[in-house]
């Protein structure tokens, strides 16, 4: 084990110049007014919600000082100061997020498609590519969930590490620069309850990485005080056992109050540089902070604070006790500073105005358009009367928004439906070019719209030769990896086993002995922060490949996958990728627990990831191939019984790519279609033989991927010729197998090819009984899929097919 290095505790001095301290005043002073001004705009009616920064000034400008070119955050909502201090947020920015601006020049965190307070810098070249991220300040996008912050900020950590003890990756000077980034985290004090928290906590102090975590703590969580949310009322105490000694590795721990500006800057500059030079962890508990307009729009908090608590806030507010500390120390005159927020409060009411002035005149023009063209319709309409009327209360709208001009049209289309094509085709047609520019505003780059797509990625068939032995599956799988961390530096794995016993079906054996601790890892049992720790480096411009060892401890992540990757080039508008191979394994075993199938859970609650469900492990590798090869995360389920089954080893591997979003025929037929996944293609494979003697002909389709599903039609064309469908998986009852049936009688149209019932074949809504009778009794057997399709053909044919 290596030695454990003393602790250095130096401390740096930060700027505090006359002109240094000012512009701090000044910052402060612009994001409080922003915060002020908000909640008005909101109150107003012209923003739906408002959360602000207000109270945590100070110590977000301290961090933001210490931060560095190259550094990453990820933070909450509260942290607007520390944008506004790093110059990646303006004050009409901040205003164009609280109207929901989708100009992405205008709001570039999000488009217009998250709420006020949530932030986030381009990580992104307009065609997807990766900018400079050594010569940025960088904020990973944020999100609402308590605490969900955390895991990702361990990942962003841990890149550090890699990129400083990784040789391979020394030549990515645009993504580190030999690993000195930090990872600066915030969180609120309430928050800190939360269990991937201690989570996160745990892992950075095993796994040492360079990670900051700000607490910002006003002693409260909504209304609840803190006394109902922290052992011993104070989380820097309760993390006391997480410090470092001389002897021990942990955490650097500092505590500082929320008002004192020298004691922030002395804080934050030595957290930093601690963290930079020794990459070890920093927690520092800010308290005694204030929250002036409590916690958001949606209540006030004098309903549950005292009336000595609020007075105590009123006198301790940071501005206020920095204004005190600038006079004190004569850097400036009382005159200077009135000057100074006199200057403040215009700034930020011009940039307000401008914001709300940009907003609202697209609106305005498209909302005349549609006026101009409601009318010049009702002219020549049945229906003028109660068209003229619609197009005059739409205009007598105040603060139109687009719902507004857009539901007033389609009723206007519906009022006109007995009209010619000659009067409605130009409202039509202008309303068809409103919806394809909304399509962009709201509801595009779910998934990947660069020329990295799974999409673009082309097809490359296994190959076989004379030397294609036959193997078990997972010696397929190995034999990939081992090719891939030779040939892709930016790849690795991690989880729970992976590393010296190369994980519980061997399918990295021996490659931690070969590439080293670094390439190919092992965690604790920790899913939530297995996840994060693979967003954040997937953030910083590498290719991680996280394991969960199996498919129920999706659970444990699930929040972190759906709530940040998943969604995460949406809510970004393609401005941020997290390109992260979650690797995970279920389907078909005995028992409760492990071999379920909840693929309609993964189906709903993972959209903007691939899902990649193999039928068995050479499949699986093209899969891993074409998605190294793309930008978009993805969660591959690989089957749990088929590590061990027969495979003939492609002499192409590491080269083969499987196309993702086309299903594959393995066995055609006239019919009926079925169309399945995983384990149960060679189920349904046996059953098809089964009752090809029977005189009926099985058409075989492997989805290969749920998301995308069958982007090319071959399954409606397969119903084309066969007229019979069913589909069949592991899923619970109106799981994946009723999101296939949606797919494809919706999505490619073939209800008027159906000359029977299309129907589904699933497990029980229980999950799987233990044994191998339970596993026959819990899910489709063969005599299920045989019984349900010669049902389908009796209905045909019953002379040739009698009931059984």
């Amino acid at each position: 084990m290596p030695e454990v290095q003393p602790i250095r505790k130096t401390v740096i001095s930060p700027d505090l110049s006359k002109d240094a301290v000012l512009e701090d005043f000044r910052v402060a002073l612009l994001s409080r007014q922003a915060s002020l001004v908000g909640r008005k705009e909101v109150f107003m009616g012209k923003a739906k919600f408002g959360i602000f920064g207000d109270g945590k000034e100070l110590a977000q400008i301290a961090m933001a000082r210490a931060f560095q070119l190259g550094d990453f955050r990820s933070g909450y909502y509260r942290d607007q100061t520390f944008m506004m201090a790093i110059g990646e947020l303006t004050v009409q920015q901040y205003f164009s997020q609280l109207y929901a601006h989708t100009n992405v020049e205008m709001e570039p965190a999000s488009a217009g498609r998250l709420m006020n307070g949530h932030f986030a810098t381009r990580s992104l070249n307009e065609d997807g590519s990766w900018k400079e991220l050594t010569k940025m300040y960088n904020s990973a996008a944020d999100i609402s969930p308590t605490a969900a912050q955390m895991p990702k900020l361990l990942g962003l950590a841990f890149a550090s590490k890699l990129f400083r003890e990784n040789k391979g990756l020394k030549g990515f000077t645009d993504l580190s620069i030999n690993g000195n980034e930090v990872a600066w985290g915030s969180i609120g004090n309430a928050s800190t309850s939360e269990g991937i928290f201690f989570e996160a906590i745990n892992a950075a102090g095993v796994m040492q990485v360079p990670m900051v975590i700000s607490i910002w703590d006003d002693a409260y969580g909504i209304s609840v005080p803190q006394e109902y949310h922290t052992t011993k009322g104070s989380i820097s105490e309760a993390l006391a056992g997480f410090e470092r000694t001389d002897s021990q590795k942990g955490f650097e721990i500092i505590k500082v109050k929320g008002w004192d500006y020298e004691g922030l800057m002395q804080a934050f500059f030595n957290a930093g540089k601690i963290a930079r030079e020794e990459h070890v962890p920093v927690l520092i508990h800010v308290d005694e902070m204030t929250q002036p307009q409590g916690h958001s729009t949606s209540g006030s908090h004098e309903r549950y604070k005292s009336a000595e608590r609020l007075k105590w806030e009123k006198e301790w507010d940071c501005i206020d006790k920095f204004r005190e500390y600038i006079l004190s120390s004569k850097i400036a005159t009382p005159e200077t500073l009135d000057k100074i927020e006199a200057q403040v409060k215009a700034d930020v009411r011009k940039q307000k105005e401008t914001a709300w002035q940009e907003f609202s005149k697209e609106i305005k023009v498209e909302l005349q358009e549609a006026i101009s063209l409601i009318k010049g319709a009702a002219e020549y309409s049945t229906r003028k009367v109660i068209l003229t009327q619609m197009a005059d209360e739409l205009s007598r709208t105040i603060n139109p928004i687009r719902k507004d001009v857009i539901s007033t049209v389609r009723k206007a289309l519906l009022a006109l439906r007995f009209d010619s094509n000659e009067t409605k085709n130009k409202l039509k047609s202008w309303y068809k070019e409103q919806t394809e520019k909304n399509h962009d505003r709201y509801n595009s780059h779910l998934y990947s719209e660069s020329k990295w797509s799974v999409q673009n990625i082309e097809e490359v068939k296994p190959e076989y030769d004379e030397k294609s032995i036959l193997v078990d599956g997972r010696e397929v799988l190995q034999k990939y990896f081992d090719y891939t961390l030779e040939h892709n530096p930016k790849f690795f794995a991690f989880g729970e086993d992976v590393g010296k016993i190369g994980d519980v079906n061997q399918a990295f054996a021996g490659l931690q002995a070969k590439h080293g601790e670094l390439r190919v890892s092992d965690t604790s049992i920790r899913e939530a922060t297995i996840v994060g720790q693979g967003i954040g480096t997937a953030l910083r411009g590498l290719r991680p490949v996280a394991e969960i060892q199996y498919i129920d401890y999706l659970l444990y992540g699930l929040q972190m996958l759906s709530d940040d990757l998943a969604c995460l080039q949406y809510r970004t508008k393609g401005g941020q990728k997290a390109p992260l191979i979650i690797r995970t394994r279920g389907h078909r075993l005995e028992g409760v627990w492990h071999s379920g199938s909840p693929m309609g859970m993964i189906l709903s609650t993972l959209r903007g990831m691939v899902v990649c469900v193999p039928r068995d492990m050479t499949q699986a590798a093209g899969m891993y191939s074409t998605l190294l090869k793309s930008d978009e995360p993805a969660i591959v389920v690989e089957c749990l019984n088929g590590y061990r089954l027969k495979e003939k080893l492609p002499s192409n591997l590491g080269e083969y790519n499987v196309p993702l979003g086309k299903p594959e025929v393995l066995r055609e037929g006239k019919d009926i279609t079925i169309v399945t996944y995983g384990s149960m293609c060679r189920i349904v494979l046996e059953a098809a033989s089964e009752l090809n003697e029977l005189g009926i002909d099985v058409e075989v389709i492997d989805v290969q991927t749920l998301l995308p599903f069958d982007t090319y039609g071959v399954i409606g064309n397969s119903i084309k010729k066969t007229n019979r469908v069913i589909f069949a998986d592991e899923d619970v009852p109106g799981g994946a197998s009723a999101y296939m049936m949606q797919q494809v009688i919706e999505g490619q149209e073939v209800f008027r090819y159906l000359d029977s019932e299309p129907l589904t074949i699933a497990a029980k809504a229980h999950r799987p009984a233990y044994s191998s009778d339970g596993d026959y009794f819990s899910k489709p057997s063969l005599e299920d899929i045989v019984e349900k399709v010669y049902g389908v053909m009796n209905e045909v044919d019953p002379k040739s097919f009698p009931a059984l």
